[in-house]
């Protein structure tokens, strides 16, 4: 199967059974099956230029719109955005990473703007 968009970043689920691929020039999150079948497609405005891409222990699908400075949590189907985690409202600027910490339950962006992290606690 050959796709014809650029792959920026790649996570893999945590049981190893999908694939997901952010697209920047095409501004889409896709969701792969192991063998390569595309399972889904999600594109938002939120999502513009995504950038940074992670899969936390849990499944949970978190990725950066750099554009419109916006951390997402997508679902695990790579359907649906689940929640608007943290937007410029509070403090991101031009998002380039994202992880959880399983440690601290927190994630941290890192940000483009001014070469700083951001670490938002989670319960």
């Amino acid at each position: 199967m050959l796709l014809c968009f650029a792959v920026y970043k790649c996570a893999v689920s945590p049981t190893g059974d999908r694939l997901y691929i952010t697209s920047y020039y095409k501004n889409k999150l896709l969701t792969l099956a192991r063998d390569g079948t595309l399972l889904a497609t999600y594109s938002d405005p939120a999502l513009e230029w995504p950038h940074g891409l992670h899969v936390t222990p849990a499944g949970q699908v978190l990725v950066c719109g750099h554009r419109p400075h916006t951390v997402l949590q997508v679902g695990w189907k790579g359907e649906s955005k689940l929640a608007t985690l943290a937007t410029k409202k509070e403090g991101v600027m031009w998002p380039l990473s994202v992880c959880y910490s399983s440690t601290t339950s927190s994630i941290i962006v890192g940000l483009d703007w001014d070469n700083n992290i951001l670490v938002f606690r989670v319960e």
